[in-house]
């Protein structure tokens, strides 16, 4: 009786181990795609491509206001932090080979807003990539609604957790593709409270803050962890 259950026992280990030992070995099924195969890919599956692959991407309404005082508001992917001493944060407009409400009204005041968007804005906020003309608000042809704070004449979007108003530094022309990398300032920051923890690091999932996957794709991220500064041959420690 001994003997069948140490072989009961031998069979199920060693069963076990050849269930792990696959499971490590698996591989994951990769796709290769090549410059030339991007090439001749057709435009649609290339965007959809290129836009994935440096993952996701902040999402953010800027606002601003023309001249003449008609808003405009419109999503963009491409905002990211420059610096924090001055404080500075660049975002990419596409060539101005056609009207570009944004940039104009840009350099028309030199103020414009950046607003985080919210789960609950995702449709709206996508609706604003559609094209209107410059006579023509976003905030008319969508469920969002503009908020003057503290006398400033650039809209920001009310509910958005994280607001930031900006001023137009400078320009700089990326001649490879056309675009425009336009430089600001961090003039002020208007956040929930919520989000603060005791040193000033803003937990952005607790706002219901969302990311871009691709070009139409939203995501909702989660904290996974946060660590303490990484320093050379010692472990990585969670400060959570």
């Amino acid at each position: 009786m001994r003997f069948f259950i140490l072989k009961f026992i031998f069979v199920w280990l060693f069963l076990l181990l050849v269930k792990q030992n696959v499971s490590l070995n698996k591989k994951i099924a990769m796709r290769k795609i090549t410059k030339d195969e991007l090439f001749y890919m057709s435009k649609v599956p290339r965007l959809n491509l290129v836009n994935c692959v440096t993952g996701y991407k902040s999402a953010n309404l800027i606002g601003t206001c023309s001249e003449n005082g008609t808003l405009n508001v419109a999503i963009f992917s491409s905002v990211t932090h420059l610096g924090s001493e001055p404080p500075l944060l660049g975002f990419i407009l596409r060539p101005t080979t056609v009207p570009r409400d944004t940039y104009n009204n840009i350099k028309e005041t030199g103020f414009f807003t950046v607003n985080h968007i919210t789960e609950e804005m995702i449709s709206d906020a996508h609706h604003t990539s559609s094209s209107y003309d410059e006579h023509i608000s976003e905030f008319d042809k969508t469920n969002l609604e503009p908020e003057f704070i503290d006398n400033h004449k650039v809209p920001f979007v009310k509910g958005s957790p994280v607001q930031l108003l900006c001023k137009y530094v400078n320009e700089y022309k990326i001649e490879e593709n056309d675009c425009i990398h336009i430089i600001a300032s961090v003039e002020t920051i208007y956040a929930d409270e919520k989000l603060f923890h005791d040193d000033n690091w803003m937990q952005l999932d607790r706002g219901n803050v969302i990311a871009i996957n691709g070009l139409d794709g939203y995501a909702v991220p989660k904290l996974a962890d946060r660590f303490h500064y990484a320093r050379p041959d010692k472990p990585s420690t969670s400060m959570l």
